[in-house]
Parts: structure tokens; C-alpha cells; sequence
């Protein structure tokens, strides 16, 4: 019997999505069918080396078809220093977890972030956690959004 899962057709996968940094990397994880994501919570990391037991605490927990990492560009669309480590970063989540990974053009969403989560609940809101994670939600919202386009 095979240990590989079946795999599940487009438009049904659990998603999980990476907002990468230097210091923290936000989580969410969504559904295609729903096109919505919900936060995780955020790792640690250690110039841009993250915890990878955590990280592997969380894709055991949620299973997910599929990961998808968040791709920091300059406004122009160009690449800067980050945008090198954060594809390092989904090279490594595709070899240590044997899962398809896809990046995301992430600009501006941590300004996004930013006024979603003070929406919410004001100043309080805006720990550096919470505005990974909501970052992660909203490159995991905006990669829905694409497959639909």
C-alpha cells in the first residue's frame, strides 16, 4: 500500500500560506472551495531560519495540498535581498515536507494587515504576530482570488 496521499483536484485543497521574514514568518491556512483563510499564529525565526519543528507542528496538524509562500518584491515588481530568501525558504518547505509550493506576490500586504487588524481591535492589535499572520492571510486570499482571474 502507498504512503502517498491521493491527491485532491483543484478547487477542494487545504492551502497553508507563509509570510516570510527574517525574524517571523506568519501562518494561514484556507480552503480553495471557500476562497477564505483564517491565521495560524506566527514562528520565530533567525535570520530568516525559522523553527522548523513549529513549522512541521503545523503542516502535520492541518495536512495541507498544497503551500504557498509569500514573494516580496519592490513596488516595481522587481526582486530585492528578501525576495532571494523567501524563495530559499519555499525551497526548503518543498524538500523537508514533499509538498507542491507556490509563491505569491505579497506587495503591500502587510500595510493591508495593518488596517485590518486595527479594524478589529485598535493599536492593541498590531503586534508583530499579528501582522505576520494576517499577512499570510491575505497572500493566501490573493492567490484564491488569481486561480479565479
Amino acid at each position: 500500500m502507498s504512503d502517498k496521499k491521493e491527491k485532491t483536484p483543484i478547487g477542494q485543497r487545504t492551502v497553508m500560506g507563509f509570510d516570510f521574514g527574517t525574524k517571523s514568518i506568519g501562518i494561514a491556512v484556507g480552503q480553495e472551495i471557500t476562497g477564505t483563510a483564517n491565521s495560524v499564529g506566527a514562528v520565530k525565526a533567525r535570520d530568516g531560519i525559522p523553527n522548523w519543528d513549529e513549522i512541521a507542528t503545523h503542516i502535520n496538524d492541518w495536512k495541507p495540498d498544497l503551500l504557498v509562500v509569500g514573494l516580496p518584491l519592490n513596488m516595481d515588481g522587481t526582486n530585492q535581498q528578501v525576495t532571494f530568501q523567501a524563495k530559499k525558504f519555499a525551497n526548503r518547505l518543498h524538500n523537508n515536507f514533499k509538498l507542491q509550493v507556490e509563491t505569491q506576490d505579497e506587495r503591500l500586504t502587510t500595510t493591508d494587515a495593518k488596517a485590518r487588524l486595527f479594524e478589529q481591535g485598535g493599536y492593541r492589535n498590531l503586534g508583530k504576530g499579528n501582522v505576520d499572520s494576517m499577512s499570510a492571510v491575505i497572500i493566501l486570499e490573493s492567490f484564491f482570488e488569481s486561480l479565479w482571474d
